[in-house]
């Protein structure tokens, strides 16, 4: 016979939670950054944001990743650039229109990776086709 168990929640740290919403955690609620979150309560505040989730999603300060991603750099590059704080939409904004020399540097950087992937991921997929075609091969001419 078996024993019936009691499903234990699923919980995480604030600091998972804020990165898995996409929010810098510093500028959470205090109560969310003193307790834990479960999976329940994670999926409630992404289906259905309360007003202060979504006001930092908007006007930030975001975390690194987020900056990043909105100024089309790396998190790396960021730090190269001397970014090492959390911005405001408004202060990713400036940095947009001013454009000083080691956004426009890290820019190129990021696509000259970009390109590069895609090349790497086109040569895989050439070349398991090719094996793919080559371990066929033998199987239909052994019917003939």
């Amino acid at each position: 016979m078996t024993s019936l168990k009691q499903k234990t929640t699923q919980t995480m740290k604030p600091a998972t939670a804020a990165k898995k919403l996409g929010v810098y955690l510093g500028a959470t609620p205090a109560d969310f950054q003193s307790g834990v979150i479960s999976r329940e309560e994670l999926t409630a505040l992404q289906t259905e944001p309360p007003q202060w989730l979504q006001d930092l999603r908007r006007n930030g300060p975001h975390p690194r990743s987020v900056v990043a991603t909105r100024l089309g750099v790396s998190a790396s590059g960021l730090a190269r650039g001397g970014i090492t704080e959390a911005l405001t939409t408004e202060q990713i904004e400036a940095l947009r229109e001013e454009n000083p020399e080691w956004l426009r540097r890290e820019r190129t950087i990021q696509e000259e990776v970009r390109r590069e992937s895609v090349r790497v991921k086109e040569k895989h997929e050439k070349e398991e086709k090719q094996r793919q075609q080559a371990a066929a091969a033998p199987e239909s001419e052994k019917r003939r």
